[in-house]
């Protein structure tokens, strides 16, 4: 028998990375009379020019033609470091490195979880949360269209903000008394690199004895050592949304949103 289910699933990769004054300074000297004026002054300045030294890196003086302070703090790596501090950590992250750890990655289930959310009779947004899931990410950094997900919990892993409704999603109007054991399951069937950390994930996801395919948006948060066990690990974030209906789960829709978002966060380490 295939097993019955409900909303969601988790999902997949990609990768990391990132990237300033100067002024100088002129003398002139006084004129003498209007018409000698002009050349003593267009001598005295070109006599300072070549006694006063230099203040193109200086952080003093002014100049018309000054330095581009972008180009010319490339060259100061105090300058360089400054601006890349003030880019902040959420700057622009470059392609996936080749050279990442490829192979499978096992889900952190105490750091990974669904949030689902769907309206309720255009008065509330209702949230419930699926916590402990369980998966592998089989990762191919070099080529991510080659990488793919499996990820599953079980129908009691789904809780909802009160307990009558959790008792509500075993009724016939439902789940109809399926065993709190009974899986939902995603399996991965393509993976499209949309940008350098993100990806379009399409998969099969059973739920309720019925498969359909569903696409997940996601977004690479980090790839590389664990801060805390040193161990080679991937963290994403991940969207999406289905229709209940597809899944003969529509109970009191319209009324009760047909729609159900997913907010997915995953973590996973290498085996």
């Amino acid at each position: 028998m295939i097993p019955k289910t409900s909303p969601l699933i988790p999902a997949l990769l990609l990768a990391v990375g990132l990237a300033g004054p100067a002024l100088a300074q002129t003398a002139a000297a006084p004129a003498a009379d209007p018409a000698a004026g002009a050349q003593s002054q267009e001598a005295g300045t070109a006599a300072a020019g070549a006694a006063v030294p230099s203040t193109a890196s200086s952080d003093t003086g002014t100049d018309s033609g000054a330095a581009d302070p972008a180009t010319d703090s490339a060259s100061r790596p105090e300058d360089a470091a400054a601006v890349s501090s003030d880019a902040g950590p959420g700057a622009e992250s470059p392609a996936i490195d080749p050279a990442a750890p490829a192979g499978e990655y096992v889900f952190d289930q105490s750091h990974s979880q669904i949030v689902f959310s769907y309206d309720h009779m255009g008065m509330s947004t209702s949230h419930g949360v699926i916590r402990g899931v369980a998966g592998t990410i089989t990762l191919d950094p070099a080529d991510p269209a080659n990488s793919k997900v499996e990820a599953l919990f079980p129908l009691s892993s789904i809780q909802t903000i009160a307990p009558e409704l959790d008792e509500h999603l075993g009724t016939e109007d439902f789940f109809a008394g399926a065993a709190p054991a009974t899986a939902i399951t995603f399996t991965s069937t393509s993976v499209e690199q949309t940008g350098p950390t993100t990806a379009r994930v399409t998969g099969d996801l059973l739920l309720n004895d019925v498969t359909r395919p569903v696409t997940l948006d996601v977004t690479l948060r980090k790839l590389g050592a664990h801060p805390m066990t040193g161990q080679p690990a991937a963290g994403f974030d991940i969207t999406g949304t289905i229709n209940r209906s597809d899944f003969n789960l529509g109970a009191f829709a319209p009324a009760v949103g047909d729609e159900v978002d997913l907010q997915i966060s995953v973590e996973a380490a290498k085996g």
